[in-house]
Parts: structure tokens; C-alpha cells; sequence
């Protein structure tokens, strides 16, 4: 679905008069952006437990849960919480830079980040998920779409 919905972008800009390569360049970072982003936001919604219970959990102490979980599991299991968080916006980080020039910026993909993030914690907080809201998850989350913004530098979008 992913590879037929950037040809038929690319084809549609290339109709309007866009150049080849950039057609499929901004087709290809829109799309990804999406297929990489939506399925781990759809994973963070995902009820827990008891969801619409009376518990809200809400933990504003920054490291508190990642020290919580390097303590208490394998390496594995800690290692595998801490980069499944940097993934969460790690596509938005790497593509949105390649796609439009505004976002040229770690700074800016690191601002993003955060406030996509926050807007994610306060949704499980506000949904009554069964989740706990993080401020260790918008650290994680931001600080993997500004990596993935570092590791695409060389194709980022200049004005």
C-alpha cells in the first residue's frame, strides 16, 4: 500500500510539472513519514489493562522510569524499552527535514518531537488508558526524532 500510495504522489506531482526527482523524493518522505510514525502512536493508545479505571498515572521526574526499568528487568528488556521510545517519532525526525525545508533543524525536529510526544502522554492521560504519562517517554521520543534528524542531514531540504 505504502509503495503504490509514493508512485501514485510522485506521478501526480510529476503530471503538475514537478521535477522527476524531487517528485519521488517528497512523495517518498511524506509517506514514510506517515507508515513509520502512525503505527507506534496507534501502539502508545492501546489500552492497558484497565482502561477507564479510576487510576491516572502521571510521572513528571525525568530519568525516574528509565532508571525504574534498567533496575528491575535483563539489559534486554530495558534496552528494547528504551529504543522501542526513541523509535516512537524517529521516521517524523529522519523524513520531515528531507521534506521540507522548515524543518532543516534538529532543534526544530527536536521541538517537534517533544510536542508530539506531549500531546501523545496527555492523550493517555486524558483517554484513561491504564498508561502511565512520562516525562521520561517525550525525552525518549524527542531525543530519537532529533538522532534520526542527525543521521538524514545530508538530505535534508534546503531552502
Amino acid at each position: 500500500m505504502a509503495v503504490l500510495a509514493v508512485w501514485a504522489l510522485a506521478r501526480r506531482r510529476r503530471a503538475a510539472g514537478a521535477e522527476p526527482g524531487w517528485a519521488r523524493r517528497s512523495a517518498l518522505a511524506e509517506v514514510g513519514t506517515l507508515y513509520g510514525t502512525a503505527p507506534w502512536v496507534w501502539m502508545i493508545l492501546l489500552p492497558g489493562v484497565d482502561p477507564g479505571g479510576p487510576r491516572r498515572r502521571v510521572n513528571l521526574v525525568p530519568l525516574h522510569d528509565v532508571a525504574e526499568i534498567v533496575a528491575a528487568g535483563p539489559p534486554a528488556t530495558a534496552a528494547a524499552q528504551i529504543v522501542g521510545n526513541m523509535l516512537v517519532f524517529a521516521a517524523l525526525g529522519f523524513l520531515l527535514p528531507v521534506r521540507f525545508a522548515a524543518f532543516a533543524s534538529v532543534w526544530r525536529v527536536l521541538a517537534l518531537g517533544a510536542a508530539c510526544s506531549v500531546l501523545v502522554e496527555a492523550a493517555q492521560y486524558a483517554l484513561r488508558l491504564d498508561r502511565v504519562s512520562s516525562v521520561d517517554d517525550v525525552l525518549l521520543n524527542a531525543g530519537g526524532a532529533a538522532l534520526a534528524a542527525l543521521a538524514a542531514r545530508r538530505w535534508w531540504r534546503r531552502a
